[in-house]
Order: structure tokens, then C-alpha cells, then sequence
């Protein structure tokens, strides 16, 4: 068995990675218009730079620019949607007198559709120094948020009714071919690799969130399957040539996590229904549950296991690793299935508690774990 030269690779990463201080520094000295936005993404240009050929140098074939434009992993991508509207964060006193900043809220106002090319530039950008920095096969990757971000934090009562007086099938096609039209436009541009980050599909593992969205008005085991039909929608507009993976994410801000519990209540909508290439789904703790519902993963499919946790610096063994992927390999083949740390190391501009020198350390391992299991 060796290596794999297409995406998703043996050793591959979720994308988000730590923003230098200067990189932070510059956003807040443009919010607070010390600096105009041709000065931040110089800024910008500068740190994706550095980080390409930090993923070069730790011998990672999938190169992102570790998100340094964005705040959220989710929201800047959404808003410049049509008919997508985000509301100012608001501060929350909690009941022990601390404050806590509760994230912005996304509410559809109305017809959602592409207005703007959305990562265009930015890929661009990206593959431009991926050319310049990069090693022969290395592929600049683009992480989008799923199209069910859009519908599973609030409900129905997030979508205009006057907007969409019924949801299926025209808000799901609209949101499909506003996806579609960017996929295009990213695969006009060169663009063969595009991971989708979703955590709606953990949060419906998890029986708080499961109860949330009974409360909404939603079956939390209907919608898995919902949002099967939801993303193939996406995937039948998918340009040829391009990979289409989904991240899989319990929730990702400053070191905590907001799910947890096995894929048992997915499983076969996720890895069966679901006409996607490739899965990232997080296994680095006993949140994720068990192997077991790998069982449903059909050939021609990849599982990356996120086997490495970005949220501590503590090491993992390369031994242990391996033992992990030798269990894995009971439910799934070993020739489908791949390694990457669990998550990204920045779902947010605000970081999880891991030093710079962890982050490498913890992505040299999965290359070299990877190496070694498959190459």
C-alpha cells in the first residue's frame, strides 16, 4: 500500500491553523480604522505566505491558508451570501457575574443565492504561493461551511417564511445552487480540493443538541437523512475533477467543544446517503464513541480519522495512533482510510490553547504515523 497522490491524503489536516500576534494585531488596529482593508490583507498576504510553507515544510500535501481572513470558520463565508443576514454578537452575563460573548446568529431574510465570488480571490492567492513555496503535488485546499449551517441553528424559525413559505424543495435548491455557482467559480480557477465544514451532523450525535432541535420543531432522525438530499444537491452541481470532503466537527473555540456522542444516530445518512468523496470525522477522545459505525462507509469513499486532538499540546504516541487505526481498519479497509488531527487549530480568529511549537510537532506526527501505516 502506498501513499495516496490525490485528496484526501494519508496525511492530511482540517485547515484552520494559530494567527501569528502581528496577523491579530493588524485586525485590531483595522477595526479600529488605524489601517484600511488594502493594508490588512497585505497583512494577510504576508502570514498565508509564512503559514504555506510551514505545511510545506512539516510535509503536508494539502495546503490551506490556514483561514487568516476570517473570523469565524462559518460566518464570513455566509454572510456574503444573498438573503443571509448575521447579527451583532451580543455579551451575556452569566449567572456567576462573568461575561461571555455569545457567537453572532445567521438568519435567512431572503432568496438565498451567489452574488459574488466568494474565495475566489483568495484561492487565487493561495495557489500562487502553493506554486511558488510548494513541493511538486502539493495541492492548495479550500475549507467552506456546509450548506446546513444555514438551516439547523434556528429552525424554520431562521428562514423568512416570507422568503420561503415552504423549505423543501426550493430553499434547499436555492442554497444548492448558490454552493454550485462557487464551486464553479472556484473551479475556474484551478480549485480541486474543497472540504466543507459541518457541525450539524456531530451536534444530531449528541442528545442535548438532539432535544434542541426537537424544541425547534425538527426530528433528529429525519434531518440526518434531510441533509443527505440537502448536500447531494450540492454534490450534483460539483465541477469534475474537484474533491468534495466534509469535515465533521463537535464544535471547535478556544480548546472546548460543544457535542459529543458516537456516529451511531448518522452513520448511514453521513457515510451511505451522503455522494461526497471523503469524511474528517474527529476520534481523538471518547466523545467520538467507537469504529462501529464505519461499518457503513462504501468503497470508493475515504474516512480521515482525526486521531491527533488540536485542543491540548499533550503528545499522542505514534504507537497509540496505530493501534487506533488498526481498530478503525475492523470496520473500514485500511487502503480507505487516512490520518489528520481532529480539527482545525483555529476554528475562530481566537485560537485553541496549544503552542505553535505543538502544532507542529502534532502535525509532523501525522505525517510521519502516516508514513509509516500506509507508505
Amino acid at each position: 500500500m502506498t501513499l495516496r497522490t490525490t485528496a484526501p491524503f494519508r496525511a492530511d489536516h482540517v485547515g484552520s491553523f494559530l494567527r501569528p500576534k502581528y496577523l491579530l494585531d493588524a485586525r485590531e488596529q483595522f477595526a479600529k480604522s488605524e489601517i484600511n482593508a488594502e493594508q490588512l490583507r497585505a497583512v494577510e498576504d504576508k502570514a498565508i505566505a509564512e503559514i504555506v510553507k510551514f505545511q510545506q515544510d512539516v510535509g503536508l500535501q494539502s495546503i490551506t491558508d490556514g483561514e487568516f481572513r476570517r473570523t469565524y470558520f462559518h460566518i464570513d463565508f455566509l454572510e456574503q451570501l444573498g438573503g443571509v443576514k448575521t447579527d451583532i454578537p451580543v455579551t451575556i452575563r452569566k449567572p456567576d457575574g462573568t461575561e461571555e460573548l455569545a457567537p453572532p446568529v445567521m438568519r435567512v431574510i431572503d432568496k438565498v443565492r451567489h452574488v459574488k465570488d466568494i474565495q475566489r480571490a483568495d484561492f487565487e492567492y493561495l495557489k500562487s504561493q502553493v506554486a511558488t513555496l510548494g513541493k511538486p503535488g502539493n495541492t492548495p485546499k479550500v475549507t467552506i461551511p456546509s450548506p446546513t449551517m444555514l438551516h439547523f441553528r434556528g429552525g424554520r424559525a431562521g428562514i423568512s417564511k416570507d422568503a420561503y413559505p415552504e423549505l423543501d424543495p426550493v430553499f434547499y435548491d436555492d442554497v444548492a445552487t448558490a454552493y454550485g455557482d462557487e464551486l464553479r467559480s472556484l473551479a475556474a480557477a484551478g480549485c480541486t480540493y474543497v472540504q466543507m465544514d459541518d457541525t450539524n451532523m456531530a451536534y444530531l450525535c449528541d442528545e442535548k443538541m438532539r432535544e434542541a432541535a426537537r424544541q425547534r420543531g425538527d426530528d433528529p432522525n429525519e434531518l440526518p437523512h434531510r441533509y443527505a438530499t440537502f448536500i447531494n444537491k450540492v454534490v450534483a452541481q460539483k465541477p469534475a475533477g474537484m474533491t468534495l470532503a466534509m469535515h465533521l466537527c463537535r464544535g471547535n473555540f478556544k480548546s472546548t467543544h460543544a457535542a459529543a456522542g458516537n456516529y451511531e444516530p448518522v452513520a448511514e445518512a453521513l457515510l451511505a446517503e451522503m455522494n461526497l468523496d471523503a469524511y474528517f470525522m474527529e476520534y481523538d477522545d471518547d466523545r467520538s464513541g467507537d469504529f462501529r459505525p464505519l461499518r457503513f462507509l462504501p468503497k470508493g469513499k475515504i474516512v480521515v480519522l482525526g486521531l491527533v486532538t488540536t485542543k491540548f499540546g499533550e503528545m499522542e504516541s505514534k504507537d497509540a495512533l496505530k493501534r487506533r487505526i488498526d481498530e478503525a481498519a475492523k470496520y473500514a479497509p485500511l487502503e480507505q482510510l487516512a490520518l489528520s488531527p481532529q480539527c482545525g487549530f483555529s476554528s475562530t480568529v481566537h485560537g485553541n490553547n496549544i503552542a505553535v511549537e505543538a502544532q507542529r510537532a502534532k502535525l509532523r506526527l501525522v505525517v510521519e504515523t502516516a508514513a509509516e501505516v500506509w507508505g
